[in-house]
């Protein structure tokens, strides 16, 4: 009666939504303080006091038809914006007409992907990754290659990397810093990531693009690096959201800017705006499209996502767990103590402590916590956790 793919999709694609309702019947039982829910990255800060101002001043003095149409690729004004911002950050002149403003991060990553593949290409993604790539992908008949990361350090592995690469490989997705480890991938490995496409697509006669999905760009603490794409890779595409470095996710604003090194680059942007178009966008939120040229580049709480990964980070630790500290993003990947992470999950449900599974992003053996909560919920979760850590023998 419906679509067979989807519903044999549905079981696969509501995990982290589904321990987020546990946590809300949790909570109801036991009350909102006893329950310690760190599944969802869903910001708890409210938007930086810039959107509230420039949301305010759009409506009620100087932005007449606001709620309008216009171009599928976006505003002019607001296109020439961020390429202005997206030229400083990588270096080189990048033109407006290089830039489709999406809805969020996820529709432009739609989008970029109906614009490349064919049926049958192959995208390869770096486990662990954020489990939409796969279904992302499937809705325009690609085929998801998944190349796991270095263990310990959840830095991309270029000899497998080079491995995976096909004479079918359309495109690789590389989410930095990443979700769900928080790690950052490093200029010099990215290099020889780069290096390792040059060689292939010489060898297969072909072009690849790295999409680089960049939704934590602007979350980063103590001083660390991302590097910027453009300066890195030939057939670079940015998809940037403001949803996490804003606190925008229900505003679902993003956009899209493709490197102007691309061959064939105005193709391109012609085959996204049409894409933007018949994926049935139309074009990203109009409101919001100029809340954002208003504040490019500005980040909401950082020190306070610093101060709670940091103070989660010594629970975890006081507990004997074993985590990569995140060098980004709001999420830390621990250690699980038993190779079935879904039993850890379980285990720790027990103590009223929610998390997500590292086989839902293709790395078991590991579960995700998202800090993006309040420090009131981290600090009361110490004592649970302290209890997890002495039942499993990790402290005494």
């Amino acid at each position: 009666m419906f679509s067979k793919e989807i519903v044999d999709k549905l079981s696969k694609s509501s995990w982290i939504r589904a321990m987020f309702e546990l946590g809300n019947q949790l909570k109801q039982q036991y009350g909102e303080d006893n329950v310690f829910d760190f599944t969802l990255g869903n910001p708890d800060l409210e938007p930086p006091e810039g959107v509230i101002s420039s949301l305010k001043r759009i409506i009620n003095e100087e932005e007449p038809n606001v709620h309008k149409y216009m171009n599928n690729a976006g505003y002019t004004d607001v296109r020439k914006k961020v390429a202005e911002y997206e030229s400083r950050e990588s270096g080189m002149e990048i033109p407006f007409d290089n830039v489709v403003m999406s809805v969020g991060a996820a529709g432009g990553l739609n989008v970029v992907l109906k614009s490349l593949l064919n049926p049958g290409e192959e995208v390869i993604v770096l486990a662990p990754f954020f489990s939409e790539y796969r279904f992302y992908t499937e809705n325009y008949q690609g085929k998801l290659v998944v190349v796991k990361t270095s263990e310990g350090t959840f830095q991309p592995d270029v000899k497998a990397i080079y491995d995976a690469i096909t004479p079918a490989t359309k495109a690789i997705i590389i989410n930095s810093p990443n979700n769900p480890t928080g790690v950052i991938y490093s200029r010099e490995i990215l290099k020889n990531v780069a290096e390792a496409i040059m060689e292939r697509e010489k060898e297969f006669g072909t072009e690849i693009f790295v999409i680089s999905d960049e939704p934590y760009v602007k979350l980063v603490y103590d001083g660390a690096e991302v590097p910027n794409v453009f300066t890195i890779f030939k057939n670079a595409i940015i998809v940037s959201s403001f949803s996490k470095s804003l606190s925008l996710p229900g505003e679902r604003i993003g956009y899209v800017v493709a490197s102007p090194k691309i061959k064939d680059v105005d193709v391109l942007m012609n085959a996204m705006i049409f894409c933007t178009r018949v994926l049935g966008y139309v074009n990203a939120p109009s409101l919001f499209q100029k809340v954002i040229a208003d504040n490019l580049g500005q980040v909401c709480g950082l020190e306070s996502y610093r101060e709670r990964r940091d103070e989660l980070m010594n629970i975890l630790q006081s507990a004997g767990f074993s985590c990569v500290k995140p060098e980004g993003a709001f999420y830390i990947f621990m250690k699980s103590p038993f190779e079935d992470d879904a039993k850890f999950v379980q285990e720790a449900l027990k103590y009223n402590i929610i998390l997500v599974g590292g086989t839902g992003f293709s790395y078991p053996g590991y579960v995700r916590l998202a800090y993006c909560v309040s420090m009131k919920s981290i600090k009361g979760s110490r004592k649970a956790f302290m209890e997890l850590g002495k039942n499993l023998g990790l402290i005494q």
